[in-house]
């Protein structure tokens, strides 16, 4: 890998490697690897796992610490909505990380560059890389940095919320029953149905929800 792309890198990164080797290890897909074994013998598989356990950790501490105080429940989905592949994925794009994978023929030829699971990996394995090269706080940074707007669109959207579940916690934790669902009305032709819901907890009605599924 030139040292142009290197330094390319670093530059979108915001952080720069006092050991280019891990930078370069992070972006070896298996592929390069065993298709080039005199060049490399190692590709990014373990650094990925590292980056994701690093990842997992500053997600957690940054919701802890926040001043909303979130709970549990709310950390565990916030942190699990965005380790999904798709998330990291859309992050390493916003970084244009597929330009600097080590790939195999084969895998660049069934365009490895752009394929989500290889993104993602890539990611937290580059996480996983500035970690060992430059420490918690360093990782830490470039985490808040690549992820924060993420994080707070996400909160304040909503958008990881599964409602159903959160009231049967709820449910169960005050009441020590699950919430009945019952359709009282569907309206409109077969395609363009809408449906009115009714949510009963402990034999009373809480309440009545309008939608285009039942769900």
């Amino acid at each position: 890998m030139s040292e142009q792309y290197i330094a390319e890198l670093e530059n979108c990164l915001g952080y720069l490697f006092k050991k280019k080797e891990l930078l370069i290890e992070a972006l070896t897909h298996r592929s390069f690897s065993h298709e080039n074994p005199a060049k490399t013998g190692v590709y990014n598989e373990r650094l990925e796992f590292l980056g994701d356990s690093v990842l997992g950790f500053v997600m957690v501490e940054y919701l802890f610490l926040s001043k909303n105080q979130f709970t549990e429940s709310v950390m565990a989905k916030t942190k699990s909505y965005l380790v999904k592949e798709s998330v990291l994925s859309e992050i390493a794009s916003s970084i244009s990380l597929g330009k600097y994978l080590r790939l195999g023929k084969g895998e660049e030829a069934t365009g490895g560059r752009t394929k989500s699971s290889l993104l993602a990996d890539a990611v937290e394995a580059v996480l996983g890389a500035v970690y060992l090269d430059g420490g918690y706080k360093k990782a830490k940074e470039l985490i808040l940095r690549l992820f924060k707007e993420k994080i707070d669109t996400i909160l304040s959207s909503g958008e990881f919320h599964d409602f159903k579940t959160e009231l049967q916690e709820k449910t169960q934790l005050l009441f020590n029953t699950i919430p009945e669902y019952r359709m009282i009305k569907q309206e409109g032709v077969e395609h363009k149905k809408i449906f009115t819901v009714e949510v009963d907890i402990a034999g009373k009605k809480f309440g009545i929800g309008y939608g285009k599924s039942k769900k």
